[in-house]
């Protein structure tokens, strides 16, 4: 399943992206912005526990994420920016990262870092801000599944329905949960009309 977000602040957020004029602190701060937009999404119906907490009128039991269930897993260096956002609201979640490149030649990713904490029994959100060919989402989803995710739920910013189509055709029982589709990829497997390198214009490093 992939849901587009129909939300209207998302879609001004998308579009301050696209400009090019946005600094990269800004891109960066935009970026977190929208992930904890979509991340709210995505965890609406999660678990909850019951925990007592103190308010100003006494103990008091109340419904909170059960955030000791996720893991929150960015596809660096672009994803890093998603993470920071949603850890604003989830401050106690535990991550990992996963480190690919995309061979600009082939369109191939390739995995060449990896820190991914037990996975067994937990909820993965993998957060990559790109979806063009959907390589690195596959290869990355492939990898999280073999090290024993009990689920996986993809957060993205940005994507193509070519895509789209082929993770929800190699990984048919991951959720997706993305900002907004452009209307395709070009000859270059580039996003269009789509927003750039996000990476390089989250780092200031084009």
């Amino acid at each position: 399943m992939y849901k587009e977000s129909t939300n209207v602040v998302v879609k001004h957020l998308v579009n301050r992206l696209r400009d090019v004029r946005t600094a990269p602190n800004e891109f960066r701060l935009t970026i977190e912005e929208i992930s904890r937009i979509i991340a709210s999404e995505a965890l609406s119906d999660f678990k909850t526990i019951t925990t007592n907490i103190e308010t100003w009128q006494g103990p008091l039991d109340v419904q909170v994420l059960e955030v000791q269930k996720l893991v929150l897993v960015p596809i660096l260096r672009a994803g890093e920016p998603m993470l920071t956002g949603i850890l604003r609201t989830l401050p106690y979640a535990r991550s990992g990262f996963l480190a690919m490149k995309r061979d600009e030649k082939t369109a191939e990713s390739k995995l060449f870092y990896e820190n991914i904490p037990h996975l067994e029994d937990k909820t993965v959100l993998l957060l990559d801000p790109m979806v063009a060919t959907g390589g690195s989402l596959i290869d990355g989803i492939t990898y999280l599944k073999s090290k024993g995710a009990k689920k996986i739920i993809s957060l993205n910013i940005l994507g193509a329905p070519e895509g789209i189509d082929a993770v929800q055709k190699a990984h048919p029982d991951v959720d997706i949960f993305i900002a907004q589709v452009d209307e395709r990829l070009d000859d270059k497997k580039y996003i269009r009309p789509g927003l750039g390198d996000a990476g390089d214009r989250a780092f200031n490093t084009n």
